[in-house]
């Protein structure tokens, strides 16, 4: 008679292992989620940190860059995925666990690592910050996911077009339904020719690429020819459409440059350097003197029209609301060889006198939804109320600007944001019952730019221009 077999030794506990860079993704994206952080902000004070320990390399700051961008560009697509293939509503689901099944689903769908290293390390990583308990479920929800490619999912979890097209469109590309709709009706008002099925996936899309840097030449200080010059040749190209404007390709580093260093260029989408270029070069009647940045921070419109005013003889007033926000722009201007001041005050109760100012570009606050490719958690963040709620700010400051300016003078409109709520409505409101403004063509004054409507005023568009969805308006007091 034999006894029992003898049971087979316990496995012995392995401790997880941290990945680095996996690790600063994932406190990158709980910032992001519990504190509403930016992660343009949280995330170089996590990679500055992590490359204080030994083995922390470049590839892996790079990698975590990657991480975090991209999860929070396709968290939309990804959610629904993820949704598929789990029993419960997303709702349901511990937010600690959804960042990791986040990032996981995006190394499977979205990067080129091999699917099983992807299940891996995102089983490990659910490991260290989870626990057993949690990892296994991730471990599950991980293999489900594994199984089809990312367009095979998305054909599976987005509803027909036929039958929703803006909620098609949502989960196909990762935007808020009323994002889509709010894009799709903008681009109707200025690319009516160019706005069906097509150029809609086409903007959606742009905003779910990464960006290239731009850097800013500051004209009297730098050249884009200098600024090229310090770089490898591989490294860098001419900007499209502004004379300041230089692109860096894929490995281009700002901080090697030494103009950008001594501050004597910045990193500027090329939107906002066209916007502040077209202010200045709008024709005034009668002296060029004195001008306004009325919504100054954090001072890379204000830096460049420093340079150009102080070409011209003028001087620059640079007005900021927050007092953390004048001291970047304090920053942003050090160096600058013209006349210019830095003040801290509200543009809803100006400290200047009415009249005082030749030019002055208000960029108003507003939803940011032109600029998705570099703030990316902004479209889960937003909501459309957010944009009703700017509006009375924005018309305010806009009736300063104009206060602020005398007859002959002009004012420039400026946002982030293509809504047509934020951009045109804006100034209708404004002009409306008004005799004392007219506009200027803003068109000529962006000199080979395609695709401006039929003005006067323009919006730029990252699908058609490469640029952040940057709008302008320019309007002249009358004498």
């Amino acid at each position: 008679m034999t006894g029992p077999a003898p049971k087979s030794a316990p496995r012995p506990h392995r401790r997880p292992k941290k990945d680095p860079a996996r690790m600063v993704a994932f406190t990158a994206l709980r910032a992001v989620d519990e504190r509403d952080a930016y992660a343009n902000l949280i995330l170089p004070s996590l990679l500055r940190k992590a490359e204080k320990n030994e083995g922390f390399e470049r590839r892996d700051a790079a990698f975590a860059t990657e991480l975090v961008y991209g999860t929070l560009r396709m968290r939309g697509s990804y959610d629904a995925i993820i949704g598929a293939c789990i029993d419960r509503p997303l709702s349901k689901v511990d937010p600690n666990v959804l960042d990791v099944l986040s990032l996981g689903a995006h190394q499977l769908l979205g990067t080129r690592i091999p699917p099983h290293a992807a299940v891996s390390a995102t089983v490990e990583l659910a490991r260290v910050v989870l626990g057993d308990g949690r990892a296994k479920f991730v471990n599950a929800v991980m293999r489900k996911i594994s199984t089809q490619d990312l367009d095979t999912w998305l054909e599976q979890v987005a509803p027909p077009y036929e039958e929703d097209a803006e909620d098609h469109l949502a989960v196909l590309y990762s935007h808020p339904r009323w994002v889509v709709a709010a894009l799709w009706d903008s681009l109707g008002v200025w690319q009516p020719q160019h706005c069906g099925r097509t150029a809609v996936s086409e903007l959606l899309a742009a905003d779910n690429e990464r960006p290239a840097v731009t850097l800013v030449a500051r004209p009297g200080r730098s050249t884009a020819a200098e600024l090229r010059d310090s770089l490898p040749a591989e490294e860098s190209e001419a900007g499209r459409w502004s004379p300041y404007a230089v692109r860096l390709v894929e490995g281009g580093d700002p901080a090697v440059v030494p103009a950008v260093a001594e501050n004597r260029a910045g990193v500027q989408d090329e939107g906002s350097q066209l916007v502040a270029a077209a202010l200045a070069a709008a024709p005034v009647e009668g002296r060029d003197e004195l001008w306004l940045d009325g919504c100054a921070g954090p001072g890379g419109k204000a830096a460049l029209l420093a340079a150009l005013a102080a070409q011209r003889g003028a001087a620059l007033v640079a007005s900021e609301s927050q007092p953390h926000r004048a001291a970047l722009v304090a920053k942003a201007l050090h160096g600058n060889p013209g006349r210019y001041a830095v003040i801290t005050a509200d543009g809803l109760r100006p400290a200047w006198r009415p009249g005082s100012f030749d030019r002055v570009l208000v960029d108003v606050p507003c939803s940011g939804l032109g600029a998705l490719r570099r703030r990316p958690e902004s479209r889960w963040r937003r909501r459309p109320e957010d944009v009703a709620n700017f509006g009375p700010l924005q018309r305010g400051l806009l009736e300063s600007a104009i206060e602020a300016t005398r007859p002959g003078g002009v004012v420039g409109y400026a946002t982030c944001s293509p809504h047509l709520a934020e951009t045109r409505v804006v100034v209708q409101d404004v002009l409306r019952g008004r005799s004392d403004l007219e506009y200027i063509d803003a068109r000529p004054l962006l000199p080979g730019v395609p695709d401006l409507g039929e003005g006067p005023d323009v919006q730029l568009w990252p699908h058609l221009h490469g640029t952040d969805a940057m709008y302008l308006a320019l309007l002249r007091k009358k004498s």
